[in-house]
């Protein structure tokens, strides 16, 4: 990775002295013509594979393969076999080429201002389908506390918080709970993404959470098993509904024991 500052330019004045100090984008390097504080060029912005077309209806996954049509439209194999507690998910954009670099980027560089940005391309997904992604609250999907001391921030808040503003809803940052930490194994294969993450997660003691209309935030959704963790979570605990919002989609099948490596 590139040795970039562990922050990003936060402040008023840091804009002003954008205009005196040229920068490159971080993923392709060319020159930045805008002035704002995102590190990222318009070329490379622009080229993140929007998820606009044919889709399942519940997790949002692009649909290439097999599917299903019920009362409800097009379903992938996990939801017609009623995987995932939550109501629907739906994601911005695919998780590949330059966005996988933009997500590391916001995962291990505290850059504020892509975070905004990427919460600006949800606002626009939440008020498109206004009616199916309808929410009281705001929930980012929690670290470890062992691991956000070590990074000293939830890359997931750094796109919860700002999309609560645009969409004019509170964030509860502290609903939710990691009890369990993620196994320090690099590559995790399906049936270990979702055993490490059955009952780790809890809401915290003394949260309110009954009747509450759930927007469920996160950077990446892969096979869901984390989304899905959360959501039952708050559903045991009375939430009348859990909506995930994600930047990335993973372009995989995310059935369980599909045997997919």
């Amino acid at each position: 990775m590139r040795p970039h500052s562990r922050r990003w330019l936060s402040e008023p004045s840091d804009s002003v002295a954008s205009v005196f100090f040229a920068a490159n984008c971080w993923i392709c390097e060319r020159l930045l013509t805008r002035v704002d504080r995102v590190p990222i060029c318009d070329g490379c912005l622009a080229s993140f594979e929007t998820i606009t077309e044919k889709r399942c209806e519940v997790c949002g996954l692009p649909l290439q393969g097999s599917t299903v049509r019920d009362g409800c439209g097009l379903l992938c194999r996990s939801c017609h076999d009623k995987t995932y507690a939550f109501e629907r998910a739906r994601s911005f954009a695919a998780y590949e080429g330059t966005l996988v670099r933009a997500m590391v980027l916001l995962k291990f560089e505290r850059i504020d201002p892509l975070g905004e940005w990427f919460a600006d391309r949800l606002a626009e997904l939440v008020k498109r389908e206004r009616e199916l992604l309808s929410g009281d609250v705001v929930v980012p999907v929690p670290l470890h506390r062992d691991r956000e001391h070590e990074r000293g921030y939830n890359q997931a808040d750094l796109i919860a918080k700002p999309l609560a503003r645009k969409l004019r809803l509170p964030r509860k940052a502290a609903l939710l709970v990691r009890t369990r930490p993620r196994p320090g194994k690099q590559v995790l294969s399906f049936e270990e993404r979702w055993e490490s993450v059955r009952g780790a997660f809890a809401t915290r003691p003394g949260s309110q959470v009954d009747k509450l209309r759930v927007l469920l935030v996160d950077d990446v959704m892969t096979t869901g098993a984390t989304m899905n963790a959360c959501s039952r979570a708050l559903l045991e605990k009375g939430a009348k509904s859990v909506i995930g919002l994600t930047v990335a989609r993973a372009l995989i099948d995310p059935l369980p024991g599909s045997g997919v490596p």
